[in-house]
């Protein structure tokens, strides 16, 4: 939080939880405290691990605090790293963080301390905020169970798919900020691999939005899933608009040429590709390809662009294709407004 010094180490951590069967939303570097906060309550978690350097805790930890306090998650427990002096521990448990890690920690501390602090998820009280109502609706919902929340079908539905590495998470961020500049909400639920083995997940699609840019007018839920085991997405996608999101995106899993299922659950399929996917052979197999409604081909200043483009004129039989380099938002309007047209 609020430096990046602690990269290496702080995905090191990361996948050591992963690998325990935790489910980590990985938010990146250079988060503020309110940024943080609004992952906590949104992805609807158990424990915020933060870890910072250079003295800066007395400063950040108390703005996380405070975060958390404003935006209505003051419930989920704190944990605390990095290099902070032994006196200054007891003023930070006595503002309610719930522990502090000293170099040193073993990874084994670090599992326990998460796998202590979760606990059934239950219905959230009547004074809680729509929002932390909605994580919470989402998170028993995924697990199958019921909860007293309005539902509506929004009014556009976006599947996003594509090849791992496609870069459909930084187009999703793009797409985000867009929205967010023209004025518009916008809900993701970005789903990633579950390990078959361990159950565990690392949830990293989100460190791509700059959420202090876009702060509130983004919800981003992240999911785990095994597969394309969609079996509780449209119910999710109801809660989404009894929230009010009239737009929607789901992202998927990086995808295969078979991985379709997706299609049944949205209104519009977009399937990302870029340059150096494959020869003409690959765009006449049945699949991915056919089931989209828009193509885009992302990372469009890679060499090879202009002949992806002109094999997928072969096959697209009159569907739109847009260029897009996500990283720096070419593109990326001309997109928006056909898959998520303004309101007149």
């Amino acid at each position: 939080m609020g430096l990046d010094g602690h990269d290496r180490g702080v995905k090191l951590i990361a996948r050591a939880l992963r690998d325990s069967g935790v489910h980590v939303i990985y938010s990146g570097l250079w988060q503020t405290p309110r940024s943080l906060a609004i992952a906590a309550r949104d992805e609807d978690v158990d424990c915020i691990a933060a870890s910072m350097m250079s003295n800066s805790h007395n400063v950040l930890v108390p703005n996380l605090i405070d975060s958390c306090r404003e935006i209505g998650c003051d419930d989920i427990r704190i944990n605390v790293g990095g290099i902070i002096p032994q006196e200054d521990v007891q003023g930070m448990l006595d503002a309610g963080v719930h522990k502090v890690f000293h170099t040193g920690t073993s990874m084994l501390d670090i599992v326990e301390s998460v796998a202590d602090s979760v606990c059934p998820y239950e219905a959230p009280s009547d004074d809680s905020v729509p929002q932390s109502k909605l994580s919470r609706a989402i998170s028993l919902c995924w697990e199958g169970r019921s909860f007293d929340h309005p539902t509506a079908r929004p009014s556009r539905v976006i599947g996003l798919t594509g090849s791992p590495g496609a870069g459909k998470s930084t187009l999703v961020a793009s797409m985000a900020s867009e929205l967010h500049d023209r004025g518009d909400k916008l809900a993701v639920i970005a789903f990633d691999p579950m390990s078959p083995i361990t159950s565990g997940a690392l949830l990293g699609d989100r460190l791509r939005v700059d959420f202090n840019k876009v702060d509130e007018s983004v919800f981003y839920r992240s999911l785990a899933v095994i597969g394309e085991d969609y079996q509780h997405l449209s119910s999710i996608i109801g809660l989404l608009g009894g929230a009010g999101y009239n737009n929607v995106l789901i992202e998927t899993v990086g995808s295969g040429q078979s991985d379709v299922a997706i299609r049944d659950h949205v209104d519009l399929t977009a399937v990302v590709v870029v340059p150096g996917m494959g020869d003409a052979v690959q765009m006449d197999k049945a699949g991915i390809l056919e089931i989209a409604d828009v193509f885009i081909v992302n990372k469009a200043d890679f060499e090879g662009e202009a002949r992806l483009v002109r094999e997928l004129l072969d096959i697209s039989t009159g569907r739109p294709i847009f260029e897009t380099v996500a990283t720096r938002g070419q593109g990326v309007e001309e997109l928006v407004e056909h898959i998520f047209p303004a309101a007149d």
